[in-house]
């Protein structure tokens, strides 16, 4: 029997049958303005068909030029386009599957000196303020949504989602925040509407009644001046009348200052706002946001929650996700952590997305697991995330793999991660690599840590170095003989005790980590949905447009103080699209940040420094040192000594700046290239 009836059951829209209630939901990959055919967007899709999923959405296609999100980004407008995107349909209905084509405008959010919007009113995240459309310019934008429609659907495509939300053109018609428009168009709550709902009856009109229109409303808006919930019970109700086939819950504008999709929001943390439009229209509702696991999913669509679930990276992290859980191989999922490093940050880098825990993202098309005719013995030394990805791939591979690790468990750093408030994801991604090395039939041997003489005795054909890092040490007086100084590693790994007041020297990744598990009483303490959302200051009772209110002022647990060296942003390494939640977690924490520090000695009094020339004492009662790491290579530098050829990955081969995202890369890399 299914554990998750729910999630399985067909959705009847009319005039077909989805066969789940799984969406795989929008989101922009880097691949959709590839040159000459788009092969690898349809190898991407068609391994997320083959995985069975219920309906694709893809990445946002603008209806014309001025929408593009920057020059030259995908658009659907001429049939050139069209025929374009014929093999991507193809390769999703080869399997069964279907997919719909999201239409983006991107309105003032364009990279572009060609944004236009509702009013000339610029965005914080653009340089270009956008001209304001003329009536006439409105009216032909609706026509090129239209035609847009018209378009994917000559192309093969099963239907479009208009992208209503998150900000985007359509949603900064939708409230005067960004509307100061006195004509048709602005106003009055109905002609701020009109936009919106001329725009999904004019594509039903066209496209027919066989084809799936879904509109991605924005239920909380999560900005000042943002829409009202009557707003968007009205809008919601208008777009349903108009012919929509679905609503999809937008969260949150880009601008917005909550968190909506990183990994400290708790698991389906606003589906509350889905069943409430639920239960005011008749076509289904789709929740969205950090729904990773079946479990999560089927839970909010029992309660009544929705009708589908959205889920982008978790499918991004796992294309078999959806035929694991039906086949009750839950354990098996590589569940998306929501660190966004390989996915969105990657995209505002201007790369293509790919993605932490599973590197074949993106590259279906160009790597694959292929059994081998000559298998090796591999032996692997190291169990933190570059070796288990090596253990795991070459074991697939068809290889016999010999992991070694010297401690009494896999992880490596991950042991460290998952120890950060809001990062107990990665025990989801230890899990799986857990469950594969016992499917794959990895030999493990724990607490062992391996010597030269043992790889060089001819048992093994190929040696992985995965040996990780080691902390850097500081050349600061006093520091080593200091009973006050503690690495990172004594903190999270060994739990030793922290006084009341604190200074951390690094304020890298590893340094803000650091101050996060220490600025909190109870590290260990999950949030729950209601405390994150009273302490980032979303009000579920929606009393005020947008859904924000005041955030819960925390009292400090501990006097922190982070510390650089340089005098710049605190945090620049980290990512894109998660460092200012970061920053935002220890301002709220009241952390103090000092750059341009110089460490002049440690003694019984606590940190001597100097700041812009002038010396201070911080006295604290722990000094705890976050600045950076180096490369084990001892091992390494022992097969050299024996002329023995290795292969190395992570950061026993380079220590700067590597992470989980690279480590695993190189593991996976290495395996594929044993031949």
């Amino acid at each position: 029997m299914n554990k998750y009836p729910t999630l399985f059951q067909p959705l009847d829209l009319g005039h077909v049958v989805l066969k789940n209630r799984v969406l795989m939901g929008s989101m922009h990959l880097g691949l959709e303005e590839q040159r000459g055919d788009l092969t690898k967007l349809a190898a991407f899709y068609e391994a997320r068909a083959k995985g069975g999923v219920g309906l694709i959405v893809t990445g946002g296609i603008s209806p014309n030029i001025a929408g593009q999100a920057k020059p030259f980004a995908a658009t659907m407008s001429k049939k050139r386009h069209a025929k374009r995107h014929e093999v991507v349909t193809a390769a999703v209905h080869k399997h069964g599957g279907l997919i719909a084509m999201q239409i983006l405008h991107t309105g003032r959010y364009a990279y572009s000196p060609m944004a236009v919007s509702a009013s000339n009113i610029k965005s914080p995240i653009s340089p270009f303020r956008p001209r304001e459309l003329s009536d006439r310019g409105v009216l032909s934008t609706i026509k090129d949504y239209i035609r847009s429609a018209k378009l994917a659907q000559s192309a093969g495509y099963d239907g479009v989602e208009i992208m209503g939300s998150e900000g985007y053109f359509i949603n900064q018609f939708l409230v005067p925040k960004t509307n100061k428009r006195v004509d048709d168009w602005g106003g009055s709550f109905e002609k701020r509407a009109r936009l919106a709902v001329d725009i999904v009856k004019g594509t039903r009109e066209a496209v027919g009644d066989k084809f799936i229109i879904i509109f991605r409303l924005s239920m909380l808006d999560l900005v000042e001046g943002g829409s009202t919930f009557e707003e968007v019970i009205s809008l919601a109700k208008l777009i349903e009348a108009a012919g929509a086939s679905i609503i999809n819950t937008g969260i949150g504008w880009h601008e917005a200052r909550v968190p909506t999709i990183a990994t400290m929001v708790p698991r389906a943390a606003y589906t509350w706002i889905s069943k409430r439009v639920r239960d005011e229209v008749s076509i289904p509702i789709v929740a969205t946001n950090r729904i990773n696991m079946p479990s999560v999913a089927e839970e909010v669509l029992a309660r009544g929650d929705a009708d589908m679930v959205s889920m982008a990276r978790p499918l991004l992290a796992d294309p078999d996700w959806v035929n694991k859980a039906q086949a009750g191989n839950t354990d098996r999922i590589n569940t998306c952590i929501a660190c966004n490093q390989a996915c969105l940050d990657h995209l505002f880098e201007g790369k293509s997305a790919s993605c932490l825990v599973n590197p074949f993202a993106c590259v279906e098309s160009e790597i694959d697991i292929i059994k081998t005719d000559s298998p090796k013995r591999v032996a692997i030394v190291g169990a933190g995330p570059g070796g288990l990805a090596a253990a795991v791939t070459a074991a697939q591979c068809g290889h016999t793999v010999t992991l070694y690790e010297a401690s009494g468990q896999i992880g490596g750093q991950f042991l460290v991660a998952k120890e950060i408030p809001g990062k107990e994801e990665f025990i989801e991604t230890l899990r799986y690599f857990s469950n594969e090395l016992k499917a794959e039939g990895v030999r493990v041997v724990l607490n062992h840590k391996v010597d030269v003489e043992e790889l060089s005795d001819g048992s093994f054909d190929v040696i992985v170095v995965a040996a990780g890092v080691l902390p850097r040490r500081l050349e600061i007086e006093g520091l080593r003989s200091s009973k006050k100084v503690l690495s990172y590693l004594d903190v999270l790994r060994e739990k030793k005790p922290v006084g009341e007041r604190v200074a951390i020297i690094g304020a890298g990744g590893i340094g803000f980590d650091v101050a996060e598990y220490l600025s909190k009483e109870e590290p260990d303490k999950v949030q729950t949905i209601d405390e994150y959302l009273e302490c980032w200051g979303v009000d579920k009772s929606y009393s005020n447009g947008g859904g924000l209110t005041a955030a819960l002022k925390e009292k400090p647990y501990r006097h922190i103080y982070i510390l650089q060296r340089s005098p710049g942003k605190f945090g620049a390494d980290l990512g894109k699209t998660t460092g200012w939640i970061h920053r935002a977690a220890l301002k709220k924490a009241g952390v103090k940040m000092i750059g341009g520090t110089k460490y002049r000695k440690v003694d019984s009094e606590g940190l001597h420094i100097t700041v812009d020339g002038e010396d201070h004492l911080l006295e604290v009662d722990n000094i705890v040192v976050c600045a950076g790491q180096v490369p084990d290579r001892s091992l390494a530098e022992a097969l050299d000594d024996k002329g023995i050829p290795y292969l190395i990955v992570g950061g026993a081969k380079d220590a700067k700046g590597i992470d989980a995202k690279r480590a695993i890369a190189e593991g996976t890399h290495a395996a594929l290239g044993i031949g």
